[in-house]
């Protein structure tokens, strides 16, 4: 049975979509489509019911998805033990980072790291955070890089790599530009901009908030830190973003009794043989400041 009968397999299972497992595999859909085709043939039996657009699983695709996910998981284990076996780093990394990692802290990293490994290939997915997460825990990818969970994930390993303090922010034009000692009710009487309520960045200003007693107004949510950055500076309401983000486009807010501050860092499925190439990125890493 192909490996990559049963790559396309999972990853329409995963995306619920021909079309959408097609494009994150590079595939085009009739290639895509050939691949299932030859698989029910192999295995005899249909695996997906199509109506219309939608695509959902038989009986037999539910039966056999834990075993195709194991037979890959194995394979790539295999390559990575094999892969260690010599002192030369090489072949493919594939990570998942987001946004804001990948603009202010991994340029450096990767700079160093592709001089000293040129023979590995990076294969980088910008997402969000939660998806990455959820994307190494399904051994989709090999390592994140992200806004560390704020809660365990079964299966997920961690390692915090940079502290990432927070601070209230506005624009210089705002009525609390540049005040310290503002009482956090009086930051809530003014509309704010904050994270997707789906990002672990908006659990943590969020779950602060609400400890003492206090619920934003919330005018708009983005997962996009950057968009949040502009957002804020044009007036539209204060955010909670990285200090390591402000400019002059932006005025700090002290609010009393309001510190908070994000964990980045390195996820990994505890159960996985990491490759020579990812543990030589893992060692790559600058320690916590």
């Amino acid at each position: 049975m192909e490996t990559q009968f049963l790559a396309a397999f999972v990853e329409i299972a995963d995306c619920g979509s021909f079309t959408q497992a097609a494009e994150a595999l590079h595939l085009s859909q009739p290639a895509i489509s050939k691949r299932i085709t030859a698989l029910e043939t192999q295995i005899g039996h249909p695996l997906f019911d199509r109506v219309g657009r939608r695509v959902s699983l038989t009986d037999a695709g539910r039966t056999l998805l834990p075993y195709a996910r194991k037979t890959l998981q194995d394979i790539e284990d295999g390559r990575r033990a094999l892969s260690n076996l010599h002192d030369d780093v090489g072949g493919r990394l594939s990570i998942g980072t987001s946004h804001h990692i990948g603009l202010h802290r991994l340029p450096p990293v990767l700079r160093a790291y592709t001089l000293q490994y040129p023979n590995v290939d990076l294969d980088i997915h910008f997402m969000d955070s939660e998806v990455a997460c959820e994307f190494v825990v399904a051994g989709k990818l090999e390592l994140g890089i992200v806004t560390l969970p704020t809660t365990p994930l079964p299966h997920l390993q961690r390692q915090l790599v940079w502290p990432d303090p927070m601070t209230v922010v506005v624009a210089p034009q705002h009525p609390l530009a540049g005040r310290s000692g503002v009482p956090l009710r009086e930051l809530a009487e003014h509309p704010a901009v904050l994270p997707d309520e789906a990002t672990y960045t908006h659990r943590i200003v969020t779950a602060e908030l609400q400890r003492q007693g206090i619920t934003p107004r919330v005018r708009l949510a983005t997962n996009y830190l950057e968009t949040l950055k502009m957002l804020a500076g044009i007036g539209l309401g204060w955010s909670m973003l990285p200090e390591s983000m402000l400019d002059d486009s932006l005025a700090r807010v002290g609010v009393v009794g309001l510190h908070l501050q994000r964990e980045l860092g390195l996820v990994w499925h505890e159960r996985r043989t990491l490759s020579g190439a990812a543990r030589a990125l893992i060692a790559q890493m600058p320690a916590p400041a």
